[in-house]
């Protein structure tokens, strides 16, 4: 089967598309349990480019199959799985998902409806796990307001879709046109730009006091400012690091105004709570089921050039999710 390998880790240029046999036994996160898919699109993420340089948290060795996140078809799946062969499914697999084959994980597997191509249900499992676990920790409630940093990426996006399912409302942070068509396109209430002072406007916006909660993927420069436009007893969510820099903070800010700051990693939460992978699953589950979601797919490549995908995200250049094409 063609697959996109990376030989060495030494960044998105490195991936190489090549024959080689179809994967055996089971993913190393299923537990022994063998469910293989037939993939029709791979999504991508920032975990993606991270691995080719060795540098996520979770660390491959090469070579190794790229690609984290896939929708297609069941092939076989255990008996007293919920999932049969035929199903149209999508879910994150963190590797192996950019092949016409891949290993699939039950807890992070989703069934995809009729209604929704295999393209755009690539970018759902992924992101809208994230930003739903994110939207919960931030408890911003219907009719609150939620300040989203790194807007139109493939989370940030997806927070807005939720965020818009639930009638809470959004200030998106972008910065550049091409991404501000993208979070209005996700369902932003409020577009502003991350390039000039910010702050003032978000508070403005907010009605002079803050807004509820943020839900931060960016890190660097600017999170302090994000700490700064919580309203007394707002809640921030820490997502991820696109900037590349990790922010520190003086906690006599938390004091003073009683704010609270929480990262986000749901397979941590899963070992300390069991059952939290699968309540965010069902989550998601109940709001594409029930036509809520809209992912936004704005970039979309053929294997062969998956390279160029890879090397988008690292680049910050990509808004919303970044899809590779397996089939037809």
């Amino acid at each position: 089967m063609r697959a996109i390998v990376i030989p060495e880790l030494a960044g998105p240029a490195a991936a190489r598309m090549q024959e080689i046999p179809e994967p055996a036994g089971a993913h190393d996160r299923a537990g022994g349990r063998r469910i293989l898919v037939d993939v029709h699109a791979a999504g991508l993420s920032f975990i993606d480019p991270l691995q080719t340089r060795g540098k996520y948290q979770h660390r491959l060795e090469a070579p190794y199959v790229a690609g984290s996140e896939v929708a297609g078809v069941v092939l076989e799946a255990p008996e007293d799985s919920a999932f049969r062969p035929g199903d149209r499914v999508a879910g994150s697999v963190w590797h192996g998902g950019l092949a016409e084959r891949a290993l699939a994980i039950e807890d992070y597997l989703i069934r995809v409806p009729e209604s929704l191509d295999y393209i755009h249900a690539a970018g759902v499992q992924m992101n809208y796990s994230t930003a739903l676990y994110a939207l919960e920790g931030s408890e911003v409630r219907p009719g609150g307001t939620v300040l989203v940093t790194g807007a139109a990426g493939g989370v940030g996006t997806a927070v807005l879709d939720i965020a818009r399912a639930r009638d809470i409302s959004t200030i998106a942070l972008v910065s550049s046109d091409a991404k501000e068509r993208i979070a209005r396109a996700a369902g932003a209430t409020h577009v502003i730009r991350s390039t000039g002072p910010w702050l003032e406007e978000v508070r403005s916006l907010a009605g002079g006091n803050g807004v509820h909660g943020f839900i931060d993927m960016v890190g660097g420069d600017g999170f302090l400012d994000a700490v700064r436009s919580l309203a007394i007893g707002g809640t921030g969510v820490v997502v991820g690091f696109a900037s590349g820099t990790v922010p520190e903070i003086r906690t006599n800010r938390l004091l003073l105004r009683n704010l609270t700051l929480r990262g986000m990693a749901m397979d941590v939460m899963e070992a300390a709570r069991p059952g939290t992978l699968d309540r965010i699953r069902r989550g998601v589950q109940e709001l594409l089921d029930a036509g809520s979601l809209h992912p936004v797919v704005d970039h979309v490549y053929p294997l062969e050039r998956a390279a160029e995908a890879l090397a988008s995200i690292e680049e910050r250049a990509a808004v919303g999710k970044v899809v590779v094409t397996i089939k037809e």
